[in-house]
Protein backbone atom coordinates (compact mmCIF):
# COMPACT_ATOMS: atom_id res chain seq x y z
CA UNK A 1 0.00 0.00 0.00
CA UNK A 2 1.14 3.44 -0.65
CA UNK A 3 -0.34 6.82 0.57
CA UNK A 4 -0.76 9.05 -2.06
CA UNK A 5 -1.09 13.05 -2.74
CA UNK A 6 -4.46 15.66 -1.54
CA UNK A 7 -6.39 14.84 -4.59
CA UNK A 8 -5.75 18.25 -6.16
CA UNK A 9 -1.87 17.80 -6.30
CA UNK A 10 -1.87 14.26 -6.59
CA UNK A 11 -2.51 13.04 -11.10
CA UNK A 12 -3.86 9.86 -11.00
CA UNK A 13 -4.39 6.76 -13.98
CA UNK A 14 -6.84 8.72 -16.18
CA UNK A 15 -9.59 6.86 -17.55
CA UNK A 16 -8.26 6.32 -20.45
CA UNK A 17 -5.98 3.30 -19.31
CA UNK A 18 -8.95 1.72 -19.09
CA UNK A 19 -11.06 -0.19 -22.43
CA UNK A 20 -13.59 2.18 -22.85
CA UNK A 21 -15.86 -0.50 -23.51
CA UNK A 22 -15.99 -1.40 -19.81
CA UNK A 23 -16.27 2.01 -17.55
CA UNK A 24 -15.60 1.57 -13.97
CA UNK A 25 -18.38 3.74 -12.63
CA UNK A 26 -21.33 5.18 -13.84
CA UNK A 27 -21.69 8.23 -14.35
CA UNK A 28 -17.48 8.31 -15.77
CA UNK A 29 -15.07 10.28 -13.70
CA UNK A 30 -14.17 13.21 -14.83
CA UNK A 31 -11.10 14.37 -16.72
CA UNK A 32 -7.91 14.58 -13.61
CA UNK A 33 -6.51 17.90 -13.27
CA UNK A 34 -2.68 17.67 -13.87
CA UNK A 35 -0.66 19.81 -11.68
CA UNK A 36 2.08 21.52 -12.75
CA UNK A 37 5.82 19.48 -12.62
CA UNK A 38 7.32 22.04 -10.38
CA UNK A 39 4.15 21.82 -7.48
CA UNK A 40 4.36 18.57 -7.96
CA UNK A 41 7.83 17.76 -7.15
CA UNK A 42 7.75 20.23 -4.25
CA UNK A 43 5.28 18.57 -2.53
CA UNK A 44 5.96 14.68 -3.18
CA UNK A 45 9.55 15.87 -0.98
CA UNK A 46 7.20 16.84 1.69
CA UNK A 47 5.52 13.79 1.69
CA UNK A 48 7.82 10.90 0.67
CA UNK A 49 8.88 9.65 4.10
CA UNK A 50 4.96 8.93 4.70
CA UNK A 51 4.28 7.35 1.54
CA UNK A 52 7.59 5.04 2.44
CA UNK A 53 6.33 4.29 5.81
CA UNK A 54 2.70 3.32 4.65
CA UNK A 55 4.05 1.21 1.76
CA UNK A 56 6.70 -0.90 3.79
CA UNK A 57 3.62 -2.10 6.30
CA UNK A 58 5.15 -0.05 9.07
CA UNK A 59 3.29 3.06 11.05
CA UNK A 60 4.81 6.71 11.26
CA UNK A 61 7.17 7.38 13.57
CA UNK A 62 5.95 7.94 17.22
CA UNK A 63 5.36 11.08 18.59
CA UNK A 64 7.51 12.30 21.01
CA UNK A 65 6.68 11.27 24.78
CA UNK A 66 5.20 13.74 27.30
CA UNK A 67 7.05 15.88 29.41
CA UNK A 68 5.45 17.10 32.25
CA UNK A 69 5.82 20.85 32.43
CA UNK A 70 5.84 22.59 36.09
CA UNK A 71 2.82 23.90 36.91
CA UNK A 72 -0.17 24.50 39.60
CA UNK A 73 -3.42 24.24 37.32
CA UNK A 74 -4.19 20.72 35.82
CA UNK A 75 -5.18 21.36 32.20
CA UNK A 76 -8.56 19.61 30.70
CA UNK A 77 -8.79 20.18 26.81
CA UNK A 78 -12.83 20.28 25.22
CA UNK A 79 -13.72 20.63 21.76
CA UNK A 80 -13.77 24.00 20.73
CA UNK A 81 -16.79 24.38 18.60
CA UNK A 82 -19.80 22.27 16.69
CA UNK A 83 -22.13 19.79 18.58
CA UNK A 84 -19.21 18.31 20.25
CA UNK A 85 -18.20 21.07 22.34
CA UNK A 86 -21.71 22.18 23.13
CA UNK A 87 -22.58 18.29 24.31
CA UNK A 88 -19.23 18.23 26.52
CA UNK A 89 -20.42 21.88 28.21
CA UNK A 90 -23.83 19.96 28.99
CA UNK A 91 -22.58 16.91 30.12
CA UNK A 92 -20.41 18.75 32.52
CA UNK A 93 -22.88 20.63 33.47
CA UNK A 94 -25.31 18.03 34.26
CA UNK A 95 -22.46 16.45 36.58
CA UNK A 96 -22.54 19.95 38.53
CA UNK A 97 -19.25 21.15 36.42
CA UNK A 98 -20.06 24.57 35.14
CA UNK A 99 -17.88 25.66 32.56
CA UNK A 100 -17.23 29.37 33.35
CA UNK A 101 -15.93 31.49 30.23
CA UNK A 102 -15.58 35.21 30.69
CA UNK A 103 -15.62 35.83 26.77
CA UNK A 104 -16.85 33.58 24.22
CA UNK A 105 -13.75 34.00 22.11
CA UNK A 106 -11.33 33.12 24.72
CA UNK A 107 -9.93 29.77 24.41
CA UNK A 108 -9.19 29.55 28.33
CA UNK A 109 -12.53 28.83 31.03
CA UNK A 110 -12.66 27.61 34.66
CA UNK A 111 -14.56 25.56 36.70
CA UNK A 112 -15.46 26.59 40.04
CA UNK A 113 -16.37 23.40 41.22
CA UNK A 114 -12.21 22.41 40.17
CA UNK A 115 -10.65 25.17 41.36
CA UNK A 116 -7.35 23.69 40.79
CA UNK A 117 -8.35 23.17 36.86
CA UNK A 118 -8.09 24.94 33.75
CA UNK A 119 -10.63 24.20 30.42
CA UNK A 120 -8.54 24.60 27.09
CA UNK A 121 -11.23 24.67 23.96
CA UNK A 122 -8.99 23.26 21.15
CA UNK A 123 -9.36 21.25 17.85
CA UNK A 124 -10.15 17.56 18.43
CA UNK A 125 -6.79 16.92 17.18
CA UNK A 126 -4.88 18.99 18.90
CA UNK A 127 -6.26 18.20 21.91
CA UNK A 128 -5.20 14.53 21.20
CA UNK A 129 -1.80 16.20 20.05
CA UNK A 130 -1.36 18.64 23.32
CA UNK A 131 -2.38 15.46 25.61
CA UNK A 132 1.20 13.68 24.09
CA UNK A 133 3.49 16.97 24.14
CA UNK A 134 2.32 17.47 27.91
CA UNK A 135 1.09 20.62 27.18
CA UNK A 136 -2.91 19.18 28.71
CA UNK A 137 -3.57 16.70 31.20
CA UNK A 138 -6.74 15.34 30.38
CA UNK A 139 -9.43 16.06 27.01
CA UNK A 140 -12.55 15.61 26.15
CA UNK A 141 -12.60 14.11 22.14
CA UNK A 142 -13.95 10.81 19.73
CA UNK A 143 -12.80 7.66 19.97
CA UNK A 144 -11.89 8.07 16.23
CA UNK A 145 -9.88 11.29 16.65
CA UNK A 146 -8.07 9.53 19.68
CA UNK A 147 -6.96 6.67 17.48
CA UNK A 148 -5.76 8.43 14.84
CA UNK A 149 -3.79 11.46 16.32
CA UNK A 150 -2.88 9.09 19.29
CA UNK A 151 -1.76 5.91 16.96
CA UNK A 152 -2.03 3.76 20.30
CA UNK A 153 0.56 5.74 22.08
CA UNK A 154 0.73 4.33 25.50
CA UNK A 155 0.77 7.67 27.27
CA UNK A 156 -2.07 7.90 26.27
CA UNK A 157 -4.79 6.44 28.54
CA UNK A 158 -8.63 6.18 28.14
CA UNK A 159 -10.48 6.81 32.05
CA UNK A 160 -14.27 6.88 30.29
CA UNK A 161 -15.08 5.25 26.68
CA UNK A 162 -18.72 6.17 26.91
CA UNK A 163 -20.01 9.44 27.25
CA UNK A 164 -22.59 8.94 25.64
CA UNK A 165 -22.69 11.49 22.65
CA UNK A 166 -20.41 11.89 19.46
CA UNK A 167 -22.08 8.26 18.80
CA UNK A 168 -20.58 7.32 15.14
CA UNK A 169 -18.28 4.33 13.27
CA UNK A 170 -15.63 5.18 10.97
CA UNK A 171 -16.77 2.84 7.92
CA UNK A 172 -15.82 2.47 4.04
CA UNK A 173 -18.87 2.78 1.49
CA UNK A 174 -18.90 2.58 -2.05
CA UNK A 175 -21.18 3.56 -5.50
CA UNK A 176 -24.25 1.72 -5.63
CA UNK A 177 -23.82 1.78 -9.13
CA UNK A 178 -21.56 0.68 -12.09
CA UNK A 179 -18.84 -1.99 -10.85
CA UNK A 180 -20.09 -1.58 -7.27
CA UNK A 181 -23.75 -2.56 -8.24
CA UNK A 182 -23.35 -5.68 -6.69
CA UNK A 183 -20.75 -5.75 -3.88
CA UNK A 184 -21.50 -6.05 -0.72
CA UNK A 185 -19.06 -7.22 1.32
CA UNK A 186 -15.03 -6.19 2.12
CA UNK A 187 -14.31 -9.48 1.05
CA UNK A 188 -16.02 -9.17 -2.28
CA UNK A 189 -14.69 -5.83 -3.02
CA UNK A 190 -11.13 -7.08 -2.06
CA UNK A 191 -11.60 -10.33 -4.46
CA UNK A 192 -12.72 -7.60 -7.71
CA UNK A 193 -10.50 -8.18 -10.63
CA UNK A 194 -10.40 -4.78 -11.36
CA UNK A 195 -7.53 -4.03 -8.43
CA UNK A 196 -3.72 -4.63 -9.74
CA UNK A 197 -0.59 -3.29 -8.38
CA UNK A 198 -0.79 -0.23 -11.66
CA UNK A 199 -4.44 -0.02 -11.05
CA UNK A 200 -5.27 -0.12 -7.24
CA UNK A 201 -8.72 0.38 -5.28
CA UNK A 202 -8.59 4.42 -4.44
CA UNK A 203 -9.74 5.42 -1.41
CA UNK A 204 -10.48 8.84 -0.01
CA UNK A 205 -10.41 9.56 3.44
CA UNK A 206 -9.11 12.06 6.42
CA UNK A 207 -8.23 8.95 8.52
CA UNK A 208 -4.31 8.05 6.41
CA UNK A 209 -3.43 6.08 9.53
CA UNK A 210 -6.55 4.23 10.84
CA UNK A 211 -6.97 3.14 6.81
CA UNK A 212 -3.92 1.94 5.80
CA UNK A 213 -3.75 -0.48 9.25
CA UNK A 214 -7.33 -1.51 8.75
CA UNK A 215 -6.44 -2.57 5.19
CA UNK A 216 -3.22 -4.10 6.05
CA UNK A 217 -4.78 -6.32 8.73
CA UNK A 218 -7.43 -7.27 6.52
CA UNK A 219 -4.86 -8.64 3.97
CA UNK A 220 -6.21 -5.95 1.27
CA UNK A 221 -2.86 -5.04 -0.83
CA UNK A 222 -3.78 -3.03 -4.10
CA UNK A 223 -5.21 0.22 -2.08
CA UNK A 224 -3.99 4.03 -2.24
CA UNK A 225 -5.50 6.56 -0.41
CA UNK A 226 -6.05 10.24 -0.75
CA UNK A 227 -6.17 12.56 1.11
CA UNK A 228 -9.18 14.86 2.12
CA UNK A 229 -10.72 16.65 4.66
CA UNK A 230 -14.26 17.04 3.37
CA UNK A 231 -17.10 16.64 1.21
CA UNK A 232 -15.92 12.60 0.67
CA UNK A 233 -19.08 11.64 -0.25
CA UNK A 234 -18.37 13.74 -3.94
CA UNK A 235 -15.26 11.37 -4.94
CA UNK A 236 -16.71 8.80 -6.74
CA UNK A 237 -19.27 10.58 -8.17
CA UNK A 238 -16.30 12.92 -9.40
CA UNK A 239 -14.28 10.20 -10.69
CA UNK A 240 -11.02 11.27 -8.28
CA UNK A 241 -11.89 7.70 -6.08
CA UNK A 242 -13.51 4.27 -6.02
CA UNK A 243 -14.59 4.49 -2.46
CA UNK A 244 -14.55 6.62 0.39
CA UNK A 245 -13.40 5.47 4.65
CA UNK A 246 -15.41 8.42 6.54
CA UNK A 247 -17.34 8.81 10.23
CA UNK A 248 -21.05 7.80 9.62
CA UNK A 249 -23.84 8.87 11.92
CA UNK A 250 -27.05 8.10 10.59
CA UNK A 251 -25.85 7.23 7.48
CA UNK A 252 -28.45 9.87 5.32
CA UNK A 253 -25.94 11.73 3.62
CA UNK A 254 -24.38 8.73 2.11
CA UNK A 255 -27.65 7.11 0.73
CA UNK A 256 -28.53 10.80 -0.67
CA UNK A 257 -24.95 10.58 -2.61
CA UNK A 258 -25.74 6.93 -4.00
CA UNK A 259 -23.06 5.62 -1.82
CA UNK A 260 -23.69 2.36 0.46
CA UNK A 261 -21.87 1.07 3.67
CA UNK A 262 -20.63 -2.98 3.19
CA UNK A 263 -20.43 -5.90 5.50
CA UNK A 264 -16.98 -6.21 7.15
CA UNK A 265 -16.39 -2.42 6.17
CA UNK A 266 -16.64 -0.81 9.98
CA UNK A 267 -13.05 -0.03 10.91
CA UNK A 268 -14.32 1.49 14.12
CA UNK A 269 -17.12 2.56 16.59
CA UNK A 270 -16.60 5.68 18.07
CA UNK A 271 -17.79 8.23 20.65
CA UNK A 272 -16.92 11.33 23.48
CA UNK A 273 -14.58 9.87 26.06
CA UNK A 274 -12.64 11.44 28.54
CA UNK A 275 -8.74 10.95 28.07
CA UNK A 276 -5.73 11.63 30.27
CA UNK A 277 -1.84 11.39 29.93
CA UNK A 278 -0.95 8.66 32.03
CA UNK A 279 2.50 10.86 33.10
CA UNK A 280 0.30 13.52 33.91
CA UNK A 281 -2.16 10.87 36.45
CA UNK A 282 1.24 9.62 37.81
CA UNK A 283 3.60 12.77 37.96
CA UNK A 284 1.46 15.96 38.04
CA UNK A 285 0.51 16.92 41.57
CA UNK A 286 -3.35 16.84 42.19
CA UNK A 287 -4.24 15.43 38.81
CA UNK A 288 -5.42 12.13 40.02
CA UNK A 289 -7.70 13.43 42.73
CA UNK A 290 -9.10 15.47 39.70
CA UNK A 291 -9.51 12.52 38.02
CA UNK A 292 -11.41 10.60 40.58
CA UNK A 293 -14.10 13.34 41.39
CA UNK A 294 -14.79 13.69 37.88
CA UNK A 295 -14.88 10.05 37.29
CA UNK A 296 -17.53 10.09 40.27
CA UNK A 297 -19.54 12.28 39.04
CA UNK A 298 -19.70 10.81 35.44
CA UNK A 299 -20.51 7.58 36.37
CA UNK A 300 -23.08 8.95 39.02
CA UNK A 301 -25.13 10.70 36.43
CA UNK A 302 -24.71 8.28 33.36
CA UNK A 303 -25.64 5.86 34.75
CA UNK A 304 -28.67 7.72 35.81
CA UNK A 305 -29.50 8.86 32.71
CA UNK A 306 -32.90 7.46 31.02
CA UNK A 307 -33.71 5.96 35.04
CA UNK A 308 -36.72 6.98 36.49
CA UNK A 309 -37.87 7.00 40.14
CA UNK A 310 -41.88 5.17 40.38
CA UNK A 311 -43.39 5.65 44.16
CA UNK A 312 -46.69 4.60 45.01
CA UNK A 313 -49.05 3.13 48.03
CA UNK A 314 -50.23 -0.17 48.14
CA UNK A 315 -52.61 -1.76 50.84
CA UNK A 316 -51.52 -4.90 52.36
CA UNK A 317 -51.02 -7.19 55.33
CA UNK A 318 -47.39 -7.25 55.45
CA UNK A 319 -44.27 -6.18 53.52
CA UNK A 320 -43.50 -9.67 52.69
CA UNK A 321 -46.76 -9.75 51.00
CA UNK A 322 -47.16 -6.38 49.29
CA UNK A 323 -43.25 -7.66 47.61
CA UNK A 324 -44.83 -10.76 46.32
CA UNK A 325 -47.68 -9.13 44.67
CA UNK A 326 -44.79 -6.21 43.08
CA UNK A 327 -43.01 -8.86 42.26
CA UNK A 328 -45.30 -11.29 40.40
CA UNK A 329 -45.23 -8.58 37.54
CA UNK A 330 -42.98 -9.04 34.90
CA UNK A 331 -42.42 -5.31 34.60
CA UNK A 332 -41.91 -4.67 37.95
CA UNK A 333 -39.52 -7.92 38.63
CA UNK A 334 -35.42 -7.82 38.03
CA UNK A 335 -35.20 -3.99 38.72
CA UNK A 336 -34.18 -2.04 41.30
CA UNK A 337 -36.16 -2.73 43.98
CA UNK A 338 -38.78 -2.50 45.48
CA UNK A 339 -38.09 -1.05 48.32
CA UNK A 340 -40.97 -1.34 50.85
CA UNK A 341 -41.67 0.93 54.09
CA UNK A 342 -44.45 0.80 56.29
CA UNK A 343 -46.81 3.93 56.16
CA UNK A 344 -47.85 4.83 59.70
CA UNK A 345 -51.14 6.10 60.58
CA UNK A 346 -53.48 7.07 63.57
CA UNK A 347 -56.57 5.46 64.23
CA UNK A 348 -58.84 5.45 67.49
CA UNK A 349 -55.75 6.97 69.14
CA UNK A 350 -53.73 4.15 68.32
CA UNK A 351 -50.46 4.01 65.29
CA UNK A 352 -51.64 1.60 63.00
CA UNK A 353 -49.75 0.58 59.24
CA UNK A 354 -52.65 -0.02 56.54
CA UNK A 355 -50.55 0.80 53.92
CA UNK A 356 -46.85 0.23 52.04
CA UNK A 357 -44.72 2.62 50.13
CA UNK A 358 -43.27 1.24 47.56
CA UNK A 359 -40.22 2.78 45.85
CA UNK A 360 -38.87 1.01 42.48
CA UNK A 361 -36.13 1.99 39.54
CA UNK A 362 -37.35 1.61 36.44
CA UNK A 363 -35.87 2.79 32.34
CA UNK A 364 -37.66 4.79 30.46
CA UNK A 365 -38.40 1.95 27.79
CA UNK A 366 -40.59 0.45 30.47
CA UNK A 367 -41.88 3.45 32.73
CA UNK A 368 -45.55 3.13 31.67
CA UNK A 369 -45.49 -0.97 31.54
CA UNK A 370 -44.41 -0.17 35.09
CA UNK A 371 -46.90 1.94 36.31
CA UNK A 372 -49.59 0.15 34.59
CA UNK A 373 -48.44 -3.29 36.31
CA UNK A 374 -47.84 -1.34 39.66
CA UNK A 375 -51.35 0.28 39.72
CA UNK A 376 -53.20 -3.12 38.41
CA UNK A 377 -51.96 -4.49 41.73
CA UNK A 378 -53.20 -2.13 43.91
CA UNK A 379 -51.13 0.94 43.61
CA UNK A 380 -52.13 4.49 43.85
CA UNK A 381 -50.84 8.17 44.38
CA UNK A 382 -48.23 6.93 41.83
CA UNK A 383 -45.38 9.46 41.60
CA UNK A 384 -43.47 9.66 39.09
CA UNK A 385 -39.52 11.36 38.77
CA UNK A 386 -36.24 10.98 37.15
CA UNK A 387 -32.75 10.09 38.71
CA UNK A 388 -30.05 12.11 38.42
CA UNK A 389 -27.49 10.78 40.17
CA UNK A 390 -26.67 6.87 41.13
CA UNK A 391 -23.46 6.77 43.55
CA UNK A 392 -22.43 2.90 43.75
CA UNK A 393 -20.46 2.68 46.85
CA UNK A 394 -17.44 2.46 44.59
CA UNK A 395 -16.79 3.77 41.21
CA UNK A 396 -15.71 1.27 38.49
CA UNK A 397 -13.44 2.33 36.22
CA UNK A 398 -11.51 3.90 39.41
CA UNK A 399 -10.67 1.00 40.17
CA UNK A 400 -10.08 0.06 36.45
CA UNK A 401 -7.67 3.36 35.85
CA UNK A 402 -5.47 2.60 38.82
CA UNK A 403 -4.93 -1.06 37.87
CA UNK A 404 -3.89 0.53 34.00
CA UNK A 405 -1.74 3.20 36.10
CA UNK A 406 -0.27 0.55 38.04
CA UNK A 407 -0.98 1.69 41.69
Amino acid sequence: MSLLLPTNLQQYPSSSSFPSSTPLLSPPPSTAFVPRRRCLRLVTSCVSTVQSSVANGSSPAPAPAAVVVERDQIRLGLPSKGRMAADAIDLLKDCQLFVKQVNPRQYVAQIPQLPNTEVWFQRPKDIVRKLLSGDLDLGIVGLDTLSEYGQENEDLIIVHEALNFGDCHLSIAIPNYGIFENINSLKELAQMPQWSEERPLRLATGFTYLGPKFMKENGIKHVVFSTADGALEAAPAMGIADAILDLVSSGTTLKENNLKEIEGGVVLESQAALVASRRALTERKGALNTVHEILERLEAHLKADGQFTVVANMRGNSAQEVAERVLSQPSLSGLQGPTISPVYSTQNGKVSVDYYAIVICVPKKALYDSVKQLRAVGGSGVLVSPLTYIFDEDTPRWGQLLRKLGL
